[in-house]
């Protein structure tokens, strides 16, 4: 009788050990609504913007075919570093960290980011910001970045990569010109980078 209920505790513990890994397999590979985690839902400049599920997910860490590191997939910081590299051929010489490493508030506005190889401007800057340029958000813990991909006198438009739930991969913000300076409405802009 103990011999036939260990056979049965080990089966039951068996098929639920198989069954939590055949649900993790599904669950990485899940889809939300009509969008599978990797799948293409945006695109600039013929960059494409992956979907990442949820904000902490990771599929792994995306690199170029010579090694340079472009960051976990599908998070912000990838598509960024993967669209500069695209784009521009560009390569940071730190390519660690995350989004709100991105800018160092030491730096002074239009000087270089050593980190990134890129200038760097303050958000309240006389350099207004122009598309292309990687925008630094202190969102969270981590942060955000993302790409300007539009820019009017009264507004700017971002691309992004790994929003969170239920944002597109595109948002607006106004933009700001006083006293001789730019400004992105939103208290959690830190900066932008731009290509030399």
């Amino acid at each position: 009788m103990a011999n036939r209920y260990k056979k049965s505790v080990v089966l039951f513990l068996g098929l639920s050990l198989f069954s939590f890994i055949v649900y993790a397999q599904f669950f990485d590979q899940r889809q939300t609504g009509a969008q599978k985690v990797g799948q293409v839902v945006d695109q600039f400049n013929g960059v494409n913007v992956y979907y990442n599920g949820q904000i902490s997910h990771v599929s792994g860490r995306n690199l170029t075919k010579d090694g340079y590191n472009l960051g976990q997939k599908y998070q912000c910081v990838e598509f960024i570093k993967r669209y500069y590299y695209e784009r521009f051929k560009h390569k940071m010489p730190d390519s660690y960290g995350h989004a709100k490493d991105f800018f160092d508030a030491s730096i002074a506005d239009g000087h270089i980011n050593p980190k990134r190889n890129l200038l760097q401007f303050h958000n309240s800057s006389p350099t207004q910001p122009k598309v292309d340029d990687i925008i630094v958000f202190s969102w969270s813990q981590y942060g955000h970045v993302a790409i300007i991909s539009k820019v009017s006198n009264n507004e700017i438009e971002i691309v992004q990569q790994n929003p969170g739930p239920n944002s597109s991969s595109r948002a607006t913000y106004p933009l700001i010109y006083k006293d001789g300076l730019w400004k992105i409405d939103n208290f959690r802009v830190l900066g932008y980078l731009r290509k030399i």
